[in-house]
C-alpha cells in the first residue's frame, strides 16, 4: 500500500466530524479535491483536525479568523465548497 494514499485515507476518516455542518463541508472538499492534495494542504488539514468541532466551525464558517498562514489557504478552500 502506498504510504501517501494511506495518509490521505486517514485524513478523510478524521474529517468525519460530529458537527453535521463540518461533516458536509469536508465531504464536499474531498469530492472536489479527490486525491489531488499537496503536502501543504495535508499539513493544514492535520492542524485543523486537531481542533474541537466548535472551534473549527468558527474558523470554517468565517466567524473567526486565524493568523496562522499554514491554515489560511485551506480555510479559503473549505469556505468555497
Amino acid at each position: 500500500m502506498d504510504e501517501r494514499a494511506a495518509r490521505l485515507r486517514r485524513l478523510r476518516w478524521h474529517c468525519r466530524r460530529a458537527l453535521l455542518e463540518l461533516d458536509l463541508k469536508f465531504q464536499r472538499y474531498w469530492l472536489q479535491a479527490g486525491d489531488d492534495v499537496d503536502a501543504e494542504q495535508e499539513t493544514a488539514l492535520e492542524l485543523l483536525l486537531e481542533m474541537e468541532d466548535h472551534d473549527l466551525w468558527e474558523l470554517v464558517s468565517g466567524r473567526r479568523e486565524t493568523d496562522d498562514p499554514r491554515l489560511q489557504g485551506m480555510l479559503v478552500r473549505l469556505r468555497q465548497v
